[in-house]
Order: C-alpha cells, then structure tokens, then sequence
C-alpha cells in the first residue's frame, strides 16, 4: 500500500475511532416493556438511546417506546439501569427516558445537523439485533428529505431528514447519528433499504420538541383541521406578491378550525398572520402550541380573488 494511501486511511480512521471511544458510553442499548402483572414485566420493544443529561435524561425514538412507560438502559460498561419513559411525541419520532444517575453520566453533546453537507462523513452508535455498541460509518447521502408520521387522528411531515448510507438494522433506532467532531446531528429513526437510512435531524425545532419532552412529557401543536400542498400561483398574482406558490387546500375537516372559520377545498393560502406560506412545511411551522386559542389572520386567493378570513386553531389531539 502506498505511503499516501496508507495515510488517508489513518486519517480517515482515526476520526471515526475518535468519535466512536466518545460517544460508545454516551449511547444505550434500551429494553422496553409494560407491567404485567403484580411484579411482571413484558418487554414490547429494544433500540438505542442517546444520554443528554448528566442527571440521566436519554432522547430515544418514539417508535422505540411505542406501548412502553418502562426499561432498561444497559450501558458501555456493562451496568444496567431501569429506565423510565418520561414523553413521547409520535409526530417527530422522538421520545424522552430518564435514569437514576444522579449526576454522573457523560453527556452527548448536541449539534447542528443545518450545518451538514451532502458527502460529509458521519458515524452511526447504536445496538442493531441487540447488539450494544455498534458503530458503522457512512456519509450524508443526501439532505432535505421528508418523512410522514401520523398519531391517531394527526399526521406531519418530518422535514429536513437525514439520508445516509451508514449501516442501519433493527436496533439501531434511537441511536446517536454524529459528525466527525462527534457531535449528535441526528437520532436514527428508519431503514428504507438497503444502504438507504434516515436520521431525524437536530436543529431549533428539535430543541424545542426536546425540551417540551422533558418538562412537560408531550409536545402541544396547534391543528388547522386541513389536508394541502403546494400549488403554483397564478401568473399575475405571482408577479404581485413576488412568490411563485401558496398552499391549495385539497381537504377541510368537518367541524374542524378552518371549517369553523370557512375555509373551504380549492382556497389557495397564501399567507398566515402576515407569513407567506408557500408549501405545508410553512405552513405547519406556524402550528405553534402559542397558536392554540389564538385568531390568526390567514389570506386566500378563491376563484381569482383575494380574501381574508380568521381561524382560532386547536389543539392537536395526540
């Protein structure tokens, strides 16, 4: 092997061995489950979890602890820790857990995953098929994808979702996605083939969910009651506003917020309390938990003219 090749490997190895010795004692292996019984437990479901907090807190998938309020994290070194499900929001696939550790746990540290380029490297830690501390490697396949959940009566797009192509296996859900600093940029959340996985990205509105997990154990939304997608303008009215789409409503929830407020099928939003909304990602970024109870000012093009009409959201049930 050449001297250069030899020393790209190095490089290339020492990063991921960095990032690897920092973040194996940081992620868990994660056995969930339900009481059963006086004194049982039934297991429903592994994956990984990523330690945030010195005082225990762990950010897992939602999928993850789907139908669990109980654990139990086992760490690098081999302890064990019961692990109690704290908040789970279903519609960012993310969920929150805590264990008894005083505060003595190493903590991920959480990056920014805006700042990720397509080729950039980015290391995988989880337990896939149960096995605990696991790291492959990959690079960011591609940025901006979008993944759909849905919650009982509630559905969202997860915007800006990672691609890569870092092995990812059962198991390996809740797990740290990091950079080459070691930093978490991500919580591996899907496998949609081979060597295609997805990662919900961390960034302001993540923070957000986070946070909402650990002090409340829910994430409030607020809810429309519409189904849209972005449809272009029309040539003048583009050239008046100086934007080429809006959002078209192609459904309206009977007795929902934007029927109340008469909103109807084929209306083209095209702004909401003064933002222009140009697709549903705009549009659901607005569906704050402080726009719950709150009249907000939304403008229309409906057959050819503009219109505003006021609608009070709701909240969204989970």
């Amino acid at each position: 092997m050449e001297d250069r090749e030899r020393a790209a490997l190095d490089a290339y190895s020492s990063v991921v061995t960095r990032v690897a010795e920092h973040l194996l004692p940081r992620v868990v292996q994660l056995k969930v489950g339900r009481q059963a019984g006086p004194g049982g437990w039934r297991q429903t479901g592994t994956g990984s979890g990523v330690v945030i907090t010195p005082d225990g807190y762990l950010l897992t998938a939602a999928h993850v602890v789907e139908g669990a309020d109980r654990g139990i994290a086992l760490f690098a070194d081999g302890s064990e820790r019961p692990a109690e499900i704290i908040g789970r929001d279903p519609l960012s696939d993310l969920a929150a857990a805590r264990v008894d550790a005083g505060n003595h746990l190493d903590a991920a540290t959480l990056g920014d995953a805006d700042r990720l380029r397509v080729g950039q490297l980015v290391v995988a830690v989880g337990s896939p098929l149960g096995l605990s501390g696991s790291v492959t490697t990959g690079v960011v396949s591609a940025l901006g994808r979008s993944l759909a959940t849905r919650s009982g009566a509630g559905s969202r797009v997860i915007e800006n979702v990672i691609q890569t192509d870092a092995a990812l296996n059962p198991g390996n859900s809740g797990g740290a996605l990091a950079d080459a600093s070691g930093e978490v940029v991500g919580i591996n959340t899907a496998m949609a083939g081979f060597g295609l996985g997805l990662a919900i990205p961390i960034g302001d509105a993540t923070r957000r969910i986070i946070a909402a997990l650990l002090h409340d154990g829910r994430v409030r939304r607020a809810w429309l009651g519409i189904a849209g997608a972005r449809r272009p303008l029309p040539p003048r009215v583009a050239r008046r506003l100086g934007r080429a789409a809006g959002v078209g409503i192609e459904e309206v929830v009977a007795r929902g917020p934007a029927a109340a407020a008469g909103l109807r099928s084929g209306d083209l939003i095209l702004d909401v309390d003064g933002h222009p909304v140009q697709d549903a990602g705009d549009l659901q970024r607005l569906m704050l938990d402080e726009a719950i109870g709150r009249a907000m000012q939304i403008r229309i093009l409906r057959l050819g003219e503009l219109t505003e009409l006021q609608a009070i959201p709701e909240e969204l049930a989970a």
